[in-house]
């Protein structure tokens, strides 16, 4: 095959779609499920060679997902259907983090909120802030985007917050956004939007438990930061 060794040239034990038979996806490295979306190399090199050096290059699999598709495209081997491929691959598995059943997820901690979304809004090329709706248990309720472009305290509306939260007698919320810079270092805006929700929930009698800042590879708990949150003993542990 000219340009490069598609996958059924490997030996047979070194195949992805044979070892995915006889392993199971779980039994596949990053390397060789990526493979499995390319199906042909390049260059007299396989696609799982490609994969390899791909990862390699990116520090692993979580620094491929937040690689713009321009990095990708200049990736030796890859070019622009193979970053396409890719991109729909990672952009497929955060829409299923998104959909993930709330049943299964419950915050006994910032990490789990920043841990879930950091991969759908650390790249983001504009602000988005996100409510995290709780019940008395801690367990997620809905995720709701109430607010994208300029995330300031003098534009966003306060009981945009809680309508929600309102509707689905959430008893608790947590407040997430990014910062498209990539810095999460909290604004004076953002403490000031803090403070206006704060004194909100306490008249809507829904605890505000945490406010985080979402930034490239990075993120920061205003909680953890020492801002004063909701009266009673937080349900939430730094």
């Amino acid at each position: 095959m000219a340009g490069g060794r598609a996958i059924r040239e490997l030996p047979a034990d070194e195949r992805p779609r044979e070892r995915l038979a006889l392993r199971g996806a779980g039994g596949l490295s990053a390397a060789e499920l990526i493979a499995l979306l390319w199906g042909s190399g390049s260059r007299g090199r396989s696609a799982v060679d490609l994969a390899t050096d791909a990862l390699a290059g990116h520090d692993g699999l979580t620094g491929l997902a937040r690689a713009t598709d321009g990095e990708l495209e200049s990736l030796p081997g890859v070019g622009a259907a193979k970053a396409a491929q890719l991109i729909a691959a990672f952009e497929l598995g955060r829409r299923l983090m998104a959909d993930w059943p709330a049943a299964r997820w419950t915050i006994r901690a910032p990490r789990d909120v920043a841990d879930r979304l950091i991969l759908q809004m650390g790249r983001l090329e504009r602000e988005e802030l996100r409510v995290v709706l709780l019940n008395t248990k801690n367990v997620v309720l809905r995720v709701v985007t109430v607010y994208q472009g300029n995330v300031s305290s003098s534009l966003v509306r306060v009981g945009e917050l809680f309508r929600d939260a309102v509707r689905l007698n959430a008893s608790g919320l947590i407040l997430v956004h990014n910062h498209p810079s990539g810095d999460p270092t909290p604004s004076p805006d953002d403490l000031h939007l803090t403070a206006e929700a704060l004194a909100a929930g306490r008249l809507l009698d829904i605890d505000v438990l945490d406010h985080l800042v979402v930034g490239h590879d990075a993120w920061v708990s205003l909680r953890d930061r020492g801002v004063s949150f909701d009266r009673v003993e937080p349900r939430v542990a730094g």
